[in-house]
């Protein structure tokens, strides 16, 4: 809904109205999307990542699936919302879409779904690895890394597996190692 507001003018200028120009706009809240994107998600094995809704109402949705995310399953939800959502009452822009491969981890269903693949972890001390996510948990994830050690007994340094274990609140970011073959 736009409204114009008379203005009297500021001082130095003319004596003429002039008008303000004030945007209201219903402001959407984020529980009120959640609530719908849980409805649609108990019909499906996709789950939540991420709603960001910004102060213009520019509304995100990210989900994820184990199997990756299909563009009909996005429109799916997006309709879903749509039909639940009234635009003379509230002026909003949708997108729904997946995760994006190569974005940090926001939920542990995606490390779970991950368990196996090449990872980089930024831990919250700055310390960066690469290595291979081997356990994840609601509490807290493992990746091992190779990495070169002194070993009794050898000269040289030698590669080992090393792992280190994180809660999800000891790191920066987790994302997805692409490897190109």
């Amino acid at each position: 809904m736009r409204t114009f507001a008379p203005f009297s003018g500021m001082r130095g200028f003319s004596k003429a109205s002039h008008f303000l120009y004030i945007n209201i706009t219903a402001m959407i809240e984020r529980h009120t999307i959640q609530q719908l994107v849980e409805e649609w998600l108990q019909q499906s094995d996709y789950f939540l990542v991420d709603i960001t809704i910004s102060s213009d109402n520019r509304i995100v949705v990210e989900i994820d699936h184990a199997d990756g995310v299909w563009i009909d399953d996005c429109a799916s939800l997006s309709r879903y919302i749509e039909e639940h959502l009234d635009r003379d009452a509230e002026d909003y822009e949708l997108e729904v879409g997946s995760a994006g491969l190569g974005q940090p981890f926001k939920v542990p269903q995606q490390y779970v779904n991950h368990v196996g693949k090449a990872v980089e972890v930024v831990d919250n001390a700055g310390v960066k690895r690469r290595g291979v996510l081997t356990h994840a948990d609601d509490a807290h994830f493992t990746v091992s890394c190779e990495e070169k050690q002194t070993v009794e007994g050898k000269k040289r340094p030698q590669k080992v597996n090393v792992d280190y274990t994180y809660g999800y609140d000891e790191v920066k970011s987790v994302k997805y190692l692409i490897a190109f073959k």
